[in-house]
């Protein structure tokens, strides 16, 4: 699996740089993490850190159902009225690249999948 995110802040009109993001996948207990990273000045994370487990490139091997968090509270600040949005999806498919795009602003925010 490879996986991608990009973040638009709606409201400014511009990528949302530095904001912290952290990938956890489902396990039978409950969602565990598996990596993070900051947007870049493009708003992207093309490669994730790896946490705990091995994670070369921002691919996991496994399909499963995801949880993309997004520290939208640290970005926006005060202005926040969503302070976290989480994106939960499922990965069939290994093989296919998946994009999941956040477009933000203080008191709005949507996802699609992306390509």
């Amino acid at each position: 699996m490879s996986l991608s995110t990009h973040v638009l802040d709606t409201a400014r009109g511009r990528p949302a740089k530095d904001l912290f993001v952290r990938l956890s996948r489902r396990a039978a207990h409950g969602f565990v993490p598996v990596a993070e990273g900051r947007t870049d000045e493009d708003g992207r994370i093309r490669e994730w850190s790896p946490l705990g487990r091995k994670w070369i490139a921002g691919a996991d091997p496994r399909p499963g159902t995801y949880r993309l968090v997004f520290d939208t509270g640290a970005y926006l600040g005060e202005d926040a009225f969503f302070p976290e949005v989480s994106v939960v999806f499922t990965i069939r498919d290994a093989g296919e690249h998946h994009h999941v795009p956040l477009l933000l602003s203080p008191f709005a925010y949507s996802t699609y999948r992306g390509s």
